[in-house]
């Protein structure tokens, strides 16, 4: 007979290895099905022009997370970013580049800086800086820097870029 498995969380039951039943109780979190069919259809609020509902739909997903306990889970990574494209698509720049900071710091933690959805983050995070205009740019620029350099070294490429440009930016203040 096969002795039960323990770990933190509990007994591992067969619902652990083939994912609970969602249940019918509005106030019990989304599970991680509900989470992504819920986040796919983010781009299509986007596309309607109702980036305001498409915000407010990440904003849920995220407190429902949140007061799940899964605060250090990939679905909150990929919510985070996504409030953080919404909220530049609405104009707060100073918001999108913190939350790309944030999912970034958030996979470091979870996959390893090497790890290539790290990396890709990073790049992410970059680009997105780079699109927000110069003023912005320039105050929002050390904080970019100093968290590609945590994560991913002083000679990484996204840090040397990181730093070139923020260079060229205060450079033509």
């Amino acid at each position: 007979m096969d002795e039960p498995q323990y770990g933190p969380w509990g007994m591992v039951t067969p619902t652990f290895w083939h994912g609970a039943a969602a249940s019918d109780d509005p106030s019990t979190p989304a599970d991680a099905d509900s989470v992504r069919t819920r986040l796919a259809a983010i781009p299509a609020l986007v596309a309607a022009e109702r980036p305001g509902d498409a915000s407010a739909l990440a904003e849920e997903i995220d407190r429902e997370l949140t007061s799940a306990g899964r605060e250090h889970t990939m679905d909150i990574v990929d919510v985070r970013e996504v409030r953080g494209y919404l909220a530049h698509l609405l104009g707060d720049h100073s918001t999108a580049v913190g939350w790309y900071l944030h999912a970034v710091r958030l996979r470091a933690g979870l996959q390893g800086p090497t790890h290539p959805d790290t990396v890709q983050a990073a790049r992410r995070a970059y680009s997105l800086w780079r699109t927000v205009p110069s003023p912005d740019a320039r105050r929002l620029g050390p904080e970019l820097l100093a968290a590609v350099t945590d994560i991913h070294g002083p000679e990484a490429t996204v840090t040397r870029r990181t730093r070139e440009r923020l260079a060229a930016l205060v450079e033509n203040a």
